[in-house]
């Protein structure tokens, strides 16, 4: 099995959800919002993907400055391949297009969460999140 690797390739949203869709992490992403999917491609400013021959099969998703912070939002590798080193390569070739100095931050699906010690990430216990502007008070 021969993986490809490729920055900023553009995919479709229908590529996209069909991979969000044979991972865990599709049940946490509007895979039924075409709108949101799009935006998401679009407004990405840097995309690793990993493709079997036309398949893809994994996406590291990320919006960036390059310099100071990169959150990688999105690392999706699909089940069929998972374990074969895919969702850590695409790791490696994402922070390969930062400046040294600049930190790959991510939020860690459920079922990730042993993934990514494992691989030799450190763990953050301040991570915050607002969801809705009426939940500031």
């Amino acid at each position: 099995m021969s993986i490809e690797y490729k920055l900023n390739y553009p995919i479709s949203a229908q590529q996209f959800i069909r991979l969000l869709k044979q991972t865990t992490l599709g049940e946490r992403r509007p895979t039924d919002n075409m709108e949101t999917i799009q935006g998401m491609i679009d407004n990405s400013n840097l995309m690793v993907t990993a493709w079997i021959e036309d398949e893809l099969i994994g996406i590291a998703r990320s919006v960036t400055d390059f310099h100071y912070c990169c959150y990688l939002s999105d690392l999706a590798v699909s089940e069929n391949v998972q374990t074969s080193g895919v969702g850590k390569q695409l790791i490696i070739e994402t922070f390969k297009q930062l400046k040294e100095g600049c930190k790959l931050n991510l939020l860690s699906a459920p079922q990730a969460v042993d993934y990514y010690p494992h691989i030799g990430l450190e763990k953050h216990n301040s991570a915050w999140i607002l969801s809705d502007l009426n939940q500031l008070k």
